[in-house]
């Protein structure tokens, strides 16, 4: 596997941020992956927006508190309608802002998607273990700042390990070369976001990341498919 390209929130620098228009754009620029984030509808589903509380215009929002269907309206879309819309054929990043809303998730990620291209990112060692434990057939992420992890880096990264998370995502100014390293000393691989600079970007294949994202899908896949080591 080459390093994957995630559209941020579907690429929101092309279109507005996670919508299918997005996710649609993003693909055509060539991206490898969509990133989106995941909320639990009224009615139990999965759906596709980044705050639990968005504006659309001049309309607020509770996405916790409104139906699918309703949704809808405002164009936030269930997960089951991105596969419709766009099939299974990419890698898929999902940022599970609401816990509740994990099971959901891996139900319609197993029933329409590809469980072994879906990253699932969470923060908190709690989840992690819960979405490890009898979810082998799904990608785990722990998706956390450096500066909120408690102790030592190596420490983390071993217990990662022992948990059988697959990535440690983390911001690019996070990173650094003896880092990527040493994660992947415990076999787990690097994903690194917020890259919206052709020399960010640059920076981050040099130290040997696996995953980028960004919100200019077009930079980054350029940047990538140009990249000689």
């Amino acid at each position: 596997m080459g390093v994957i390209t995630f559209a941020h929130r579907g690429g929101m620098a092309h279109a507005p941020e996670n919508t299918l228009e997005a996710f649609t754009k993003a693909l055509a620029l060539g991206a490898s992956g969509l990133e989106s984030d995941v909320w639990l509808s009224a009615d139990g589903q999965a759906v596709l927006v980044h705050d639990e509380v968005s504006w659309r215009g001049l309309h607020r929002v509770d996405v916790r508190h409104q139906t699918a269907e309703h949704l809808a309206r405002y164009k936030i879309p269930r997960l089951v309608d991105l596969f419709a819309a766009l099939g299974n054929d990419f890698e898929l990043s999902l940022d599970l802002k609401d816990p509740e809303s994990a099971k959901a998730t891996i139900e319609v990620v197993r029933e329409v998607g590809v469980p072994e291209r879906t990253w699932l990112c969470v923060g908190g060692f709690g989840l992690l273990a819960e979405l490890r434990e009898g979810n082998g057939d799904v990608r785990i992420v722990n998706s956390r700042r450096r500066e909120k992890i408690d102790g030592s880096i190596e420490m983390h990264a071993a217990r990662l390990a022992e948990l059988g998370v697959d990535a440690m995502n983390m911001h690019y100014t996070d990173w650094t070369m003896g880092l990527v390293t040493l994660f992947h000393r415990f076999e787990i691989r690097v994903f690194s976001w917020d890259l919206q600079h052709v020399r960010h970007l640059r920076a981050a294949l040099a130290m040997g990341v696996d995953a980028v994202y960004s919100n200019r899908v077009d930079r980054m896949v350029a940047t990538v498919a140009e990249w000689k080591p």
